[in-house]
């Protein structure tokens, strides 16, 4: 015996009419709220398993990152970091000197100097002569006299270029100087290195100057050598000898001369150019 069902008509007017009831009881009522999330929790294995193959795929993918791959993406980021890191070293320095007189200033043009990422590939073998090597040269459009900066601070001048390579007088050299000013107040005076990388001196400063112990000193730009507002040093000590009209201030360098790996060359502004060492032997800080 056979029965014949419903006719597709009836339930073609059946689902119409079970939606549209559906439609008003939510849009009317928010009846069907709990039933919406009952259904999309029971659907999430789904949706996991539909993502699981291209989630496999990056996992597997990431067990065969070449060493090499890894190692440049590290290098990368330290370059990255190390620019961040300058940007902040002056932004802080201006910041305490006068934040107000900077922004009418336009302090963008100041802050965003030129800068390229260099590698010290060698130490000088002379004790008596603080210099370093970095893989930038002439070809990367370096020349004597630019500013050299680690993260942390000030670390020299170029005084020699070759193609692919430059040397880097350090502050610390015994013939370095640098004009600096106290962010404190606006002091000015020049740092001289000693020969030891951890020391330098603070010359000509009166025994009348407000100076204290923990000064920040940074370049104070006379002279057109080194740019201004970047961390040089701070002051570490200071002493008077009786009937002396100079006080004796000693200061530590704010850059790690004798770890710092990554270095930052600054370029200057556009139509400046830097002041060239005066002779090899003889390069320095000082204004003319």
């Amino acid at each position: 015996m056979f029965v014949q069902g419903p006719v597709p008509g009836f339930r073609l007017f059946l689902v119409i009419l079970v939606s549209a009831a559906l439609i008003v009881a939510d849009a009317r009522f928010d009846r069907v709220a709990e039933v919406r999330s009952t259904l999309a929790t029971g659907l999430a294995p789904v949706y996991w398993l539909g993502n699981a193959p291209s989630q496999f795929h990056s996992w597997f993918s990431g067990l065969f990152v070449s060493k090499d791959d890894l190692q440049q993406e590290n290098e990368d980021l330290k370059a990255r970091l190390l620019i961040l890191e300058r940007r902040a070293l002056k932004y802080a320095a201006l910041a305490s000197e006068n934040n107000e007189l900077r922004r009418l200033m336009n302090s963008s043009d100041v802050l965003d100097d030129r800068v390229i990422v260099g590698e010290v590939v060698g130490v000088s073998p002379d004790p008596f002569s603080h210099e370093i090597v970095i893989n930038k040269g002439s070809s990367d459009g370096v020349k004597p006299g630019q500013a050299i900066l680690d993260a942390h601070g000030l670390m020299g001048q170029v005084i020699q270029t070759s193609q692919v390579t430059s040397r880097v007088l350090l502050v610390s050299d015994s013939s370095h100087a640098v004009p600096v000013e106290v962010v404190r107040n606006g002091l000015r005076a020049i740092l001289l290195g000693t020969g030891d990388p951890n020391t330098l001196d603070l010359v000509h400063v009166p025994d009348t100057a407000d100076i204290r112990e923990g000064d920040l000193l940074v370049s104070s730009g006379l002279g057109g050598r080194f740019p201004r507002g970047y961390p040089v040093a701070e002051v570490a000590s200071i002493s008077q000898e009786p009937g002396e009209p100079f006080v004796s201030i000693k200061a530590r360098p704010k850059a790690e001369l004798n770890q710092s790996r990554l270095v930052l060359v600054v370029f200057p502004p556009e139509g400046d150019n830097p002041a060239e060492p005066e002779s090899e032997g003889a390069a320095n800080g000082e204004a003319g």
